[in-house]
This record gives structure tokens, sequence and C-alpha cells, in this order.
């Protein structure tokens, strides 16, 4: 169990040991329950019981599960026996091009008093993947590829693990280069969300003028490495891509016309009386929902609750680089959405005084990546990260040889998913859209 303790700035690893076979020990969900969803994650995998546990069902249904005679169709869905109420499913195969999830709403007629959110259709083994490639760039691969919209977050997670286990540290200069590009990431997602959540609302200039500032962003992540999401800039112990006078001008120059457009159409938005008034007072998450559910990112800073790795666990450059997270109260799609055009701006003012810290660095250019790094035996190692939707963890343990033995992934949806289900609760049905919208949490970053 590794568990970050913010107000101190540190990390705390428990252990305990378990004789092999079945074994039942005592739930610790009743009085923490954050814990549930890990809890029911080794239940799925190792068969251990936890007594007591509110809602022990399987998570993910890897490949891997200890249960292998249980299958995704017998999953035991929560229902109310009434004459009166009538179930509604949604998924796992959706109208829109997206990824498979089932939703069950049960609802009184359009009013949703209970939904559950059904996920595990498409486990991709990544975490046991982790064990097979045997080199270095494999790795960076997989880890860049387990949730393509985060692929600068999950590859930076990876290579902060590979350079603490090998004991390699990076210059400064190149710690600025990947915040600069998890910050691009950042500021392109919660854009395209922006577009997303107008055209959830049939506002279709808000929509079509956002996607458009997106495809600006993204664009200038493939004029620095060739890729528009940005696969191939994080690597370990250096870079591919060294960001050059040049690029940096590119950055500045695409940085200051995308947010100037964008804080215009940001203002049609949110003084356009039509769209405030389904975003506003829909989807509500109370502060105390999100601190049971343990809500990491945008989904617990929307709820007063400032939780943040980057003031909590600072890594890279933002441990020389005093920021200050940004949080509101509300807790509605309201809330989620102006957030988004809040922490915006915040990412284009780090990125443009990182630049200028970058432009004194010339000396200490990066050298290449370094895919022959030897790691410790009989280690631990845990990388956090905070990607735009929140923590990202990455945990590896190493045999005496220095192979990685267990390696664990820890996306942030993993967390946020039951927020989604509290915010429906007492809505109608048809909100479900823009509240899904609203979080925009991942399916493959959920299942693995």
């Amino acid at each position: 169990m590794v568990i970050a303790d913010d107000a101190a700035h540190s990390i705390h690893i428990f252990s305990h040991r378990q004789p092999a076979g079945k074994v039942s020990i005592e739930s610790l969900t009743p009085a923490f329950p954050q814990l549930h969803i890990f809890e029911r994650e080794i239940w799925e995998n190792h068969g251990v019981e936890f007594l007591n546990h509110p809602w022990l069902k399987p998570l993910r249904f890897s490949s891997g599960r200890y249960q292998t005679d249980i299958s995704i169709a017998d999953y035991p869905f929560y229902s109310i026996e009434s004459e009166e109420l009538h179930e509604v499913g949604v998924g796992p195969v959706h109208a829109g091009v997206i990824e498979p999830g089932h939703f069950r709403f049960i609802c009184y007629g359009e009013k949703v008093l209970h939904l559950e959110i059904q996920l595990g259709y498409q486990h991709r083994g990544v975490e046991n993947q982790f064990l097979n490639h045997e080199t270095l760039l494999g790795k960076s691969l997989l880890a860049e590829n387990i949730a393509g919209d985060t692929s600068v977050g999950h590859g930076l997670a990876f290579s902060q693990l590979a350079e603490a286990l090998a004991g390699v540290g990076v210059p400064e200069r190149l710690q600025i280069e990947r915040i600069i590009a998890l910050e691009l990431e950042r500021i392109a997602v919660h854009i395209g969300d922006t577009a997303a959540l107008c055209g959830d609302v049939a506002y279709q200039l808000g929509q079509v003028a956002c996607e458009a500032l997106r495809t600006m962003v993204i664009n200038t992540t493939q004029d620095w490495c060739g890729n528009r999401f940005g696969k191939g800039l994080v690597r370990p112990g250096g870079t591919n891509y060294p960001l050059s006078a040049e690029m940096r001008n590119v950055i500045r120059k695409n940085l200051s016309d995308v947010l100037r457009r964008y804080l215009e159409v940001a203002a049609l938005v949110f003084n356009n009386q039509e769209v405030i008034s389904r975003f506003e007072n829909t989807g509500i998450v109370t502060s105390y929902q999100a601190l049971l559910a343990g809500a990491v990112g945008m989904a617990a800073r929307m709820t007063k609750i400032s939780r943040d790795i980057r003031v909590s666990h600072p890594f890279q450059a933002y441990n020389n680089y005093g920021f200050e997270t940004t949080t509101l109260e509300g807790g509605d799609v309201l809330c989620r959405a102006f957030l988004r055009k809040k922490e915006i701006r915040a990412s284009a003012a780090i990125i443009n005084d990182l630049l200028d810290i970058h432009e004194k660095r010339e000396s200490s250019a990066p050298g290449s990546p370094d895919y022959r790094m030897i790691f410790s035996g009989d280690s631990i190692a845990v990388s956090i990260v905070e990607g735009w939707r929140g923590e990202i963890c990455h945990c590896a343990i190493t045999g005496p040889d220095g192979k990685i033995i267990q390696y664990r992934v820890k996306d942030p949806s993993l967390h946020n998913w039951q927020l989604l289900a509290l915010a429906m609760r007492g809505q109608e049905i048809s909100d479900f859209p823009v509240c899904n919208k609203s979080f925009n949490l991942s399916y493959c970053g959920n299942d693995l």
C-alpha cells in the first residue's frame, strides 16, 4: 500500500504478508471508503476476500483474474424491486465512436435514482506487458499508449520511474521541456472538452471554434516531435526532440494566438444564458462525496478540494517552480467547465515562464534517450504525475537481477468514475451526456 501525504509532501509504503491460497481479511472500506476500489481489485486478481466490504464485485474482469469462471456478462448489478421503477441500459456499444462501457440507470420516470457504471470490456493486460517487454523503448511505447489522450502524462510517469530505478538524473532543461509538453497536453484537452460540452448543449459556435483552437495546440506539438499527441516526445534519460530556439518561438506565437482567441470564445460561452441554464446546477457533486470517493485532479478541485500533485509532490521542473493550484466550489457541470478555462490560463502562464527559463539554459542541452539503463535489484519505485485528468501513478518492483517483476498503473479515472455515478443521482436521464462529458473520463485508462 502506497499512500501520499499531501501535507508533508511525502509518500509512505506499507506491506502485509498473507499465506498462499484463499484467505480472508477484514475490509478497511467501511472506515475508509476511498479504498473500496483497491480492495475490489485485489479480490478480483488474487482472491483475497475482504470481510464486510459493502460492494465486493469485479472491477475490470482482467485476463489474469482469480475467478476465471466469472464473465463480464455475469456482472451483479445493483437493482431495486418496484413496479414503478424501470432500468435503462446504455452501451457498451455507443452511437458515437467512443470506447466501450455499460451504464445501468434505475429511473423513476425521467429521474435517475441510481447509476452503476460497468467497465472492463477492453482489458488489454497492460501491466503484464510491462513485464514482457524486454527493452526500455518497448516499455516507453507501451506507457504512452495506456490512454491516447494522455500520452505525455503516462509517458512521463514511466520515464520518471525508469530513471528512479536506475538512479539517473536528468538536466533541468529536459525537465522544463517535459513540463511544457505536459501543459500543452492539458491545454489541448481542456479546449477540446469545452468544444464537446458546447456540442452537447447545441451551442455550435463554441463547439467549432474550440475544435479549431484545439487543433492549433496539438499541431504545435506535432511541429515539435512529429506527433500531434506527443508520442515519442518523452523518453527515459534524454530526448530525441530537444526544444530549439525556433520551436520556442513557435510555441510562444501559437500559444498567444490560441489563448487570445480561446478567451474570446469562452466569454461568449459563459455569458450565454442558454448554455448557463444547462450547465448550472446540473450533475452536482459535493466536496464530501468527492472526499469519500477519493477524487483526484479536476474532479476534486471543482469541489474546493485542493488536490494537485504539482503542489503536494512537485516533479520535474515543478521542484523549482512555485505553483498554486486553482479550485472552485459548486461541483456542477458549470463549475467543471469554468475550471477548464482557469486551468488553461494557468497552464499558458506556466509554459511562458518555463520558456523564458529554458532560453537561459542553452548550455545544458539534454542528450539522447538511454535505453540501456540498469535497474536496481530488489527495489520499489513510485512515480506520480499530475496529468490533465489528475493524479497518474506508476509503481514497479524489481527482482534480485533488476528485472521488473510487478508493475501497477493507476489512471485518475479509477477514482473519478464513481463521481459521475453520484453526479447523476436526482438528475433527468437526458442530463447524462453533458454530465459524462464534463468529467471526460477514460475507459482504457481504467481497464488497462
